[in-house]
């Protein structure tokens, strides 16, 4: 039978009350921003690049904040949203005493994927001369493509004097890691993708060294292709030697399967402070 990619990476079809979902992140945000502002806990809009949207806001837990460091990377199928509607993501963590990172990137059609991958690349290399500390990455959907691929970076090509760890552990939620599929989608109008660039910026066909953790989950109510995706990557890079572990999200479906992130008790920040605490000790 022949895969319909347009109707199974239309994630606003699958999700009518998608409108209401992206008010309520917004809202979610001005009001993190907020309350972390109140009490000096945020930093927005540092830059660590040279176009307007290359900005990161910082947010920092309560009480000591040299802990662990983790970014959080938005999703929006690389063409869409900035940090401000995701400020409420680092809730959860901030709870569990680790300083997040929210960075914002250069969206398609100005740019191409592969330019905003190098624009995380930056940011992270950013918080490394920043902090001197290894980051916990995670990323929802064009998000936690960005977040593998942070993962599989050769860091000391980009700068000797980085760590060549310098993301050893990434949680990737409703990622994308073999974009051949979006070729054949109405989208590409925006992405401007072939079959070999594709190919290039997929992260599944990356060398990743071993010894990374990846997460790969998913809310369960996605499309199959969605949950095939978080599949692939896990038993992919899991051959290659990277400790990959798959979930499916009971009763979550993309847009509702972040919400977790905002509960400091929650299974999801609990496995991401894991992960934070395992960059963090390298």
């Amino acid at each position: 039978m022949t895969t319909d990619y347009e109707a199974e990476y239309n994630n606003s079809t699958r999700v009518p009350e998608h409108p209401e979902i992206f008010a309520r992140w917004a809202r979610d945000g001005a009001a993190y921003r907020a309350e972390t502002g109140k009490e000096g806990r945020a930093e927005i809009g540092l830059t660590y690049g040279p176009s307007a949207r290359q900005t990161i806001d910082l947010f920092k837990p309560r009480g000591d904040a040299d802990g662990p460091l983790a970014m959080f990377i938005h999703g929006g199928y690389w063409r869409s949203f900035d940090p401000s509607s995701f400020s409420q993501m680092a809730r959860g963590m901030n709870g569990r005493g680790i300083t997040v990172a929210v960075p914002g990137y250069d969206l398609c059609p100005h740019v191409t994927i592969a330019q905003i991958i190098e624009q995380m690349q930056a940011a992270c290399l950013f918080l490394w001369r920043r902090f001197k500390r290894r980051v916990m990455v995670s990323g929802h959907s064009a998000g936690g493509h960005l977040a593998a691929c942070m993962i599989a970076t050769d860091w000391k090509r980009l700068d000797a004097d980085a760590p060549a760890d310098l993301v050893p552990t990434a949680y990737a939620i409703s990622g994308l890691f073999d974009l051949a599929p979006l070729v054949q989608i109405s989208r590409n109008a925006d992405f401007k993708l072939d079959a070999a660039e594709a190919r290039r910026v997929s992260p599944l066909f990356w060398p990743v060294p071993p010894g990374r953790m990846l997460d790969a989950v998913v809310g369960a109510l996605e499309s199959s292709e969605f949950l095939r995706q978080s599949r692939i990557i896990a038993d992919g890079w899991g051959a290659k030697g990277v400790k990959t572990r798959y979930e499916a999200i009971a009763g979550m479906n993309h847009f509702t399967v972040c919400d977790a992130m905002m509960d400091a008790d929650s299974a999801m920040t609990q496995r991401m402070t894991v992960l934070a605490n395992i960059a963090a000790s390298r």
